[in-house]
């Protein structure tokens, strides 16, 4: 039998819709996927040429536990010149993508029984990173109206000699609105750590992304290229920690992980000094189908009552169909052919909303509305 910790474990819907598109494609089934947020393009072609040169020349060895120290350097470079903050390569961890970051992060931050504050909704997988070092999620509900993000007078509210991290996420998954700079401020003088999830950065369409770094240094950075430079499959991520933090997550890195691939880090240093020009075209190409989208969802009556500004999703109010969110996406798959992710996979204030995904391009997005308008016309 499994041990109780994996058995706890509550799947990631997201994959669960997935998985069943998968299958009915494998049946000769056409599906649109709106389900899945992996952006439907190549990874800049300085990015292609990085992990053939390292294959090439041999750079397929274990690095430093921490990561290359050329590619530590530059990403306090990306700090510095994006967000102004002083960054240094002994505070940074290269990890084999965001979320073991996540992982040791939470192992090394939370003993049995701390708190960790997360919005309600959420991406899906935070609550289970918690648990999964021993702690308690504590959940703060955000509303449609506020544009699903913390006041921080309700997070204060939920704060107890227990609480030992907030976690933010700006742009955020699900709903790919940005936190405001003075809720930033706000939450950074509440006193526990800031962890923030900062992985949609660089994907903005209007105002700008900030960094929690500009507020204060008693946080935690999470970061990688999946998103940004669309290198989902090659996995590389990293956390910036408070210097006293590194050493024990290093330990963890060398005993769990040993390195992120040398191969995924020459590709990521390509990314940084090099990707620039390809990465604001995909912006723009994100930004149209955005812009496409919400006029397709709101033509067809969904609510979105503030329009998102980051990130590759829209967070749609479909409560007006279904306060089951579940069937509701596997009734849009099996009968409309379309995969979208269940509101209640983020988290019970979730419910009731669907969230669909713009990593795809313009003519599947129209079809996949069009399906949609005549699965409505059904229902």
């Amino acid at each position: 039998m499994a041990s109780q910790r994996a058995e706890e474990i509550s799947p990631f819907l997201a994959m669960e819709v997935l998985e069943r598109a998968r299958a009915l494609e494998a049946q000769g089934i056409d599906i649109i996927h709106l389900e899945v947020g992996e952006p439907d393009f190549d990874v800049p072609q300085c990015v292609k040429e990085a992990c053939a040169r390292a294959v090439a020349e041999g750079y397929t060895h274990y690095t430093h536990s921490l990561g290359s120290l050329e590619l530590r350097e530059a990403i306090c470079e990306h700090y510095r010149r994006s967000y102004g903050v002083a960054v240094q390569p002994d505070q940074v961890v290269v990890t084999s993508g965001t979320s073991p970051a996540m992982l040791l992060l939470f192992a090394a931050l939370v003993e049995s029984g701390d708190e960790v504050i997360l919005s309600d909704p959420a991406y899906a997988c935070y609550p289970n990173y918690v648990r999964f070092a021993g702690g308690v999620p504590v959940t703060v509900p955000v509303y449609e109206e506020d544009a699903f993000q913390y006041r921080p007078e309700a997070v204060r509210q939920r704060l107890t000699p227990r609480t030992r991290a907030i976690l933010i996420n700006s742009p955020a998954n699900p709903t790919g609105n940005l936190l405001p700079a003075d809720r930033m401020q706000a939450l950074a003088e509440l006193g526990p750590w800031i962890v923030s999830d900062e992985v949609y950065h660089g994907l903005v369409y209007e105002g700008r992304e900030r960094s929690i770094l500009e507020f204060t240094d008693h946080a935690f950075v999470l970061n990688g290229f999946s998103k940004l430079y669309a290198m989902t499959g090659l996995r590389l991520g990293y956390l910036i920690a408070p210097r006293e933090y590194v050493r024990p997550i290093q330990k963890m890195q060398q005993n769990f992980f040993i390195c992120a691939s040398s191969v995924a880090q020459q590709a990521g240093l390509a990314a940084l000094t090099g990707a620039g020009e390809e990465v604001a075209r995909m912006r723009a190409t994100y930004n149209q189908r955005r812009q496409f989208m919400l006029q397709g969802l709101r033509a067809l009556g969904f609510g979105i009552t503030v329009e998102p500004t980051g990130a590759f999703y829209v967070f749609a109010n479909a409560r007006h169909l279904s306060t089951d969110s579940l069937k509701l996406a596997f009734d849009i798959l099996e009968r409309a052919h379309v995969g979208v992710t269940p509101g209640i996979d983020f988290g019970p204030h979730g419910e009731g909303y669907l969230r669909f995904s713009y990593a795809n391009s313009l003519e599947n997005i129209a079809e996949g509305l069009q399906r949609l308008g005549r699965y409505l016309l059904r229902a």
